[in-house]
């Protein structure tokens, strides 16, 4: 006896093109991924202004968790040196 056929339409399972992540973070619902799709087209002077504005206070907290990081290690390191 055979097992049932679920699906018998023959179409590719990956259809979709494969979207190149380059130095994205990997998961798809990413907040940053789904950013860089936004057509910007129907935004405004105003709205592309403030988008801009928002994307560069982002910038400076991470710049910011990365030094806070950098710090922490070092520390850390200094003290399993002793």
């Amino acid at each position: 006896m055979t097992a049932p056929v679920i699906d018998i339409a023959g179409g590719r399972v990956n259809a979709a093109p494969v979207m190149d992540l380059g130095d994205s973070p990997a998961r798809r619902d990413d907040a940053l991924i789904m950013l860089a799709k936004q057509d910007l087209d129907p935004l405004s002077l105003a709205e592309l202004e403030a988008r801009i504005a928002a994307l560069e206070r982002e910038a400076a907290r991470t710049r910011d968790h990365m030094q806070r990081a950098g710090r922490h290690r070092v520390d850390a390191e200094a003290l399993f040196k002793r």
